[in-house]
């Protein structure tokens, strides 16, 4: 079985080439093309800010074994360390440290690495700068890889059920409807126990629970779309089932995937916090941030940095998506397209 780092560095080179990919077809597309360019030209800040979110999730993915410095623990030469690990290194001090400062916040003794912390160290000494740039890593691997999990399941589902009706919509909406009777937080708790705790099990459990929206949402729009004069015309013509479904059904339904990945992303990453919360989160998140944080304002003088750096860090990524998915939204709906024609 392949080791973590180098499994974590093979799906780097695959989303990096799925990009390239893309890439190729958006420039080729002209409707997509210019999808872009008018997505740069109404959110350019909110899509820069992504953009670095993600470079630095990238950078705390490639990871490698070996250029250990002199003086560094033996354990830590014969571990896999990523990009983002070696830029900061092992500025490890005894405990709290102030933004900036050059002794610790409990009993003014010399810092190891004095004025190396921007945002300060955490009860461990560790620096807080680094852990909220190690947690963007997490915070899009659970709202990338459920929203993947999530988001085809839905449409597989509700598209089906509101374009073939029958038997097949029976068990689609008997389906939602356990799902949605049962208390969401706990399932998604139970879920976890049952499969462990780990980044994929979340993941997975995430996925479970979150789909049941979307499929309600296209199942409804999808028993519109078939009745609509185009539909029935390509019908007519004999065009296959799948085709139509391809060709017309799921174009006119990417507004309401842009619009639910948003709110499912953001819903997500939220959701993970509360895991955090209850104990059962992912380690290295801003919510397990968050977490470790929580009994440190109450104290005298207050703690407050490493609160503030995850809040700010989670608030600016999900306010960033929004904004972005607001836009794309936009964009791709037919009808506001209409509007701006």
């Amino acid at each position: 079985m392949a080791e973590a780092h180098v499994l974590s560095n093979l799906l780097v080179a695959l989303l990096l080439a799925a990009g390239v990919a893309v890439g190729f077809f958006v420039r080729r597309n002209r409707l997509w093309r210019e999808a872009v360019v008018d997505l740069r030209r109404r959110r350019p800040l909110a899509l820069l800010v992504v953009a670095l979110y993600v470079a630095v999730a990238l950078l705390d993915s490639v990871s490698w074994v070996g250029g250990a410095e002199a003086g560094e623990d033996v354990v830590a030469a014969y571990k896999a360390r990523s990009v983002l690990d070696r830029a900061f290194g092992d500025f490890v001090e005894a405990s709290y440290s102030a933004p900036l400062a050059d002794v610790e916040f409990y009993g003014g003794a010399a810092l190891a690495y004095p004025g190396r912390h921007p945002l300060g160290t955490d009860i461990l000494g560790r620096d807080v700068l680094y852990m909220t740039l190690k947690g963007a890593r997490v915070a899009l691997l659970i709202g990338g890889l459920t929203s993947l999990i999530a988001i085809p399941l839905a449409l597989l589902l509700g598209v089906s059920a509101g374009y073939y009706g029958g038997r097949i919509d029976d068990v689609v909406f008997f389906v939602m409807s356990t799902l949605a009777s049962i208390p969401g937080l706990l399932l998604l708790i139970a879920l976890i126990m049952a499969m462990g705790r780990s980044t994929l099990s979340v993941c997975i459990a995430l996925g479970v629970t979150s789909w049941v929206g979307l499929c309600r949402v296209s199942r409804g729009e999808t028993l519109k779309l078939r009745e609509l004069d185009y539909v029935q015309a390509a019908r007519a013509l004999g065009v296959s089932e799948f085709r139509i479904v391809l060709r017309h059904i799921l174009p006119n339904l990417m507004h309401l995937v842009i619009i639910t990945f948003v709110l499912m992303f953001s819903g997500l990453v939220l959701s993970e916090a509360i895991l955090s919360w209850l104990g059962i989160g992912v380690d290295g998140s801003w919510g397990q941030m968050i977490d470790q944080a929580r009994d440190e304002l109450s104290r005298e003088p207050a703690i407050w940095w490493n609160i503030a750096a995850a809040g700010s860090a989670l608030f600016g990524l999900l306010l960033a998506v929004n904004f972005v998915g607001d836009a794309l939204r936009d964009i791709l709906d037919p009808r506001t397209l209409r509007e701006d024609l």
